[in-house]
């Protein structure tokens, strides 16, 4: 009995700990959308990637010298970690920065709000996750309550392109999220981030210098783009990245997904603090239906 619950009161300080770090990373997220609005002017979306990764990779090395990370890998784990990154931390960002370019801070952050549900459906296929009527019902809730944040969905024709580029993104990122869950235990958050985001720079870096020669790379030297690509790659890359990581090892991927929510929920409230964007009465009642949702993701064994 005694053991009993002491297991119990284990797993739920590790279902705090874990939600605690989704929803600081996908905070940050939330907020990322306003910078990338306000440097993509200035910057291409694959340079703006780009330079985020680089400056993200020399944050991680210095964590990982500081933490004195094993550097040991198997080989039989480099496909799965290889993967990893080229489908979240290369195609999914790429395709996320691209959309919010052509869409709008928050039409970026409700599309890739649907990540949760490809996450619970790729979670049941590749880890054969079950499916309860909580789940569903938190996914639902917590759905409806991302459209009604941002005001309903109005996407004007132009913007379809946008809407387009966002959904791959969410598929991708949701995908790589599932993956993650695979990746053996004996590999720290910081060690499976500072390998994906290596390998998202190395296969970028041949693409930026072909498809963009005669950039002018001074403009990244400038006060507003620099100081938001610094942003974009300490804290949007390099710390988010690592806590959202280290929170999937305490959650299942189905349950994780739920946290995802804060994204839309910071973003559309940035955008309309920072951005001017419009902010709708039913900022309020999606709020409570994002709230709802999470609500039964922690109360679910």
């Amino acid at each position: 009995m005694s053991q009993n619950l002491k297991s119990a009161s284990q797993s739920a300080h590790d279902k705090l700990k874990g939600s605690l770090y989704l929803t600081i990373a996908a905070s940050i997220w939330g907020g990322m959308f306003v910078v990338v609005k306000i440097v993509v002017p200035s910057v291409p979306p694959m340079i703006l990637v780009w330079s985020r990764y680089l400056i993200a990779i020399i944050a991680l090395v210095l964590f990982c010298l500081q933490q004195k990370v094993d550097w040991h890998i198997a080989k039989r784990d480099w496909p799965l970690l290889i993967g990893i990154g080229l489908i979240g931390q290369l195609a999914s960002i790429v395709f996320q920065e691209t959309g919010t370019m052509l869409a709008n801070a928050q039409i970026g952050s409700i599309v890739t709000a649907t990540t949760p549900a490809f996450m619970t459906l790729f979670a049941a296929w590749l880890l054969r996750e079950k499916l309860s009527w909580q789940q569903l019902l938190a996914v639902t809730s917590a759905t409806t309550g991302v459209v009604l944040a941002g005001g309903g969905f109005h996407v004007k024709p132009q913007q379809l392109l946008g809407v387009g580029s966002l959904t791959i993104a969410a598929l991708t990122w949701a995908l790589m999220s599932v993956l993650l869950k695979k990746v053996p235990a004996r590999y720290p958050a910081l060690q499976v981030t500072t390998v994906g985001t290596a390998v998202a720079l190395i296969g970028l870096t041949p693409m930026i210098f072909i498809g963009y020669p005669h950039f002018n790379w001074a403009v990244l030297t400038t006060p507003k783009v620099g100081a938001g690509i610094l942003y974009l790659g300490i804290i949007s890359t390099a710390v988010a990245f690592v806590l959202w990581n280290k929170g999937l090892q305490y959650l299942r991927a189905s349950q994780s997904g739920l946290f995802f929510f804060f994204q839309p929920l910071v973003g559309s409230l940035l955008g309309w603090l920072v951005l001017g964007e419009a902010l709708h009465v039913s900022f309020v009642v999606g709020c409570l239906l994002i709230f709802a949702g999470v609500g039964l993701t922690l109360r679910e064994p």
